[in-house]
């Protein structure tokens, strides 16, 4: 089992540090407040709309990691003086299994934090725990999925090293357009 943990992403010469750790509920209410953007919401499979959505929502993100098959992560910028600070966006490892090939990461990023960094930065941190934690027995590559419109979504992957491999048919409902698989190998 992998135990829940807290990922730390250093500050850049122009942005706060970041922490990553697994969600609670006291993250609610800004997790309500950054799915009600439409461009967010556009991008996601599920979106949160009140407090009790959001409790649901947390409390399946618990269960994954006590599965074992999903590892979902708050994403905070640093606050004054290091404390903890804001909800920026959230990260996930998806589907790993035991001995397998591959596993699939997500990300996304609330609005007042895009244009930032957080998502390349939050990956980074997110890819190099993936690698580290599963040890031999976990995935040799990570897979990185996204709408074929999503342009911001391919620069994350390309900052963070998950090179482009192929388009993906569409797939409704979760992908109801053409997709991009970029690639990231372990070691790489």
């Amino acid at each position: 089992m992998i135990t829940p943990t807290t990922l730390r992403s250093a500050a850049t010469a122009d942005f706060p540090a970041l922490s990553l750790r697994p969600w609670r509920e006291d993250d609610v209410p800004a997790l309500v407040e950054a799915y009600a953007d439409p461009f967010l919401r556009r991008w996601t499979a599920e979106s949160p709309d009140d407090a009790a959505d959001g409790l649901r929502w947390v409390a399946r993100q618990r269960r994954g990691w006590e599965e074992g098959l999903r590892f979902a992560f708050a994403v905070l910028e640093a606050g004054p003086q290091g404390g903890p600070g804001r909800l920026v966006g959230g990260v996930v490892l998806k589907r790993p299994v035991p001995d397998g090939a591959s596993a699939e990461v997500g990300y996304w990023t609330a609005a007042p934090a895009r244009g930032r960094g957080v998502a390349p930065r939050a990956l980074e941190a997110l890819t190099a725990w993936a690698f580290e934690a599963f040890g031999d027995s976990g995935p040799e590559r990570l897979e990185l999925l996204h709408q074929e419109d999503n342009g911001a979504s391919c620069r994350v992957a390309e900052k963070s090293g998950y090179a482009f491999r192929a388009v993906l048919p569409a797939a409704p409902p979760e992908f109801p357009l053409s997709g991009h698989l970029h690639v990231r190998a372990a070691g790489a």
